[in-house]
């Protein structure tokens, strides 16, 4: 149940416990993070798009059914995150969920990979998070709110070739985890969703990378299917809805967590019979940033970092 900013309970209309409020996601341009707002909205919220690509985030916040604003906002820039907090208060009122969603990915051998776009993606899925929730965390408080960390099963069981993703995962698990011990006192509920394969942009040409590959193809084939970002949105509204602590992408996934300390070494196993077979060509081959959303991303810090700054 989603507490007023009084602290008094509101429980007059139990079928729609998000109608009216405010929520905000992160990266909602386009795939979960845009399915998302629209489910959100369909619940009858009123939305708050936060994301790098200006035109494709009008287009999505264009589309939704109800209230809505977009905000070009890059969540490595805590200054540019605290303006957009400032604008969602503004113009649509205090936030009452907030979902960390923007994320990108890079595939390739870690010696192979440019120092500085390693970094990128930490600081996006990881240090985004802690400025996401830093950001907009006093009007959680004040709403006594939700915060929606987006993990990913890439926290249960560390892939070669992906070793910026998992780690930038585990480590988003770990800072809600106990960021969720800090504000619980306040009212504030802090929920951990896990996403499998997932039908982004990020997930195309995914039979291309053999390691990744050969980790879908060994899984049990209900692990193997790909679930369309509507319908993982549907999850997510669904926990948000009940302020979950944890949210899984498909649900069974939740009974993979006591086997937890199994996957590593599964994982090791299945990678190192393909990196014996593909060793030459696998590690060999350039780091790739994986879909439109990350190389969007990437492009658009490459520039802001080769033009010269105001005082220049």
């Amino acid at each position: 149940m989603y507490d007023s900013p009084s602290g008094r309970g509101i429980s007059r209309e139990p079928a729609r416990p998000l109608h009216g409020r405010v929520a905000v996601v992160t990266g909602a341009a386009r795939g979960v993070g845009e399915a998302l707002a629209h489910s959100l909205s369909g619940a009858g919220m009123h939305v708050a798009l936060l994301g790098r690509e200006k035109a494709t985030l009008q287009e999505a916040a264009a589309s939704l059914a109800g209230p809505s604003i977009c905000v070009e906002c890059d969540v490595t820039d805590r200054d540019a995150l605290a303006d957009a907090a400032r604008q969602v208060e503004a113009e649509l009122g205090p936030a009452s969920v907030v979902v960390a969603n923007a994320g990108i990915a890079v595939s390739g051998p870690f010696g192979r990979t440019a120092a500085e776009l390693w970094q990128r993606v930490i600081d996006v899925n990881l240090i985004g998070s802690a400025n996401t929730a830093r950001a907009f965390l006093p009007q959680l408080t004040a709403t006594r709110g939700y915060f929606l960390q987006i993990a990913s099963t890439a926290a249960f069981g560390a892939a070669p070739m992906m070793s910026a993703y998992c780690a930038s995962k585990a480590g988003a698990e770990s800072f809600a985890l106990a960021l969720r011990g800090e504000v619980e006192p306040d009212g504030v509920q802090v929920g951990i969703a896990y996403l499998h394969w997932t039908g982004t942009d990020m997930l195309t040409g995914i039979d291309d990378h053999p390691v990744l590959e050969a980790l879908r193809r060994n899984q049990p084939r209900p692990a193997r299917r790909v679930h369309s970002p509507a319908r993982v949105a549907q999850w997510l509204t669904r926990g948000i809805t009940r302020r979950a602590a944890h949210i899984y992408s498909p649900p069974w996934l939740r009974w993979c967590q006591p086997l937890r300390p199994l996957f590593p070494a599964l994982v090791a196993r299945i990678t190192r019979r393909e990196l014996h077979s593909h060793h030459r060509e696998t590690l060999s081959a350039p780091a790739e940033v994986l879909g439109a959303g990350g190389q969007a991303d990437w492009n658009s810090y490459r520039v802001s970092r080769s033009s010269p700054s105001p005082e220049g």
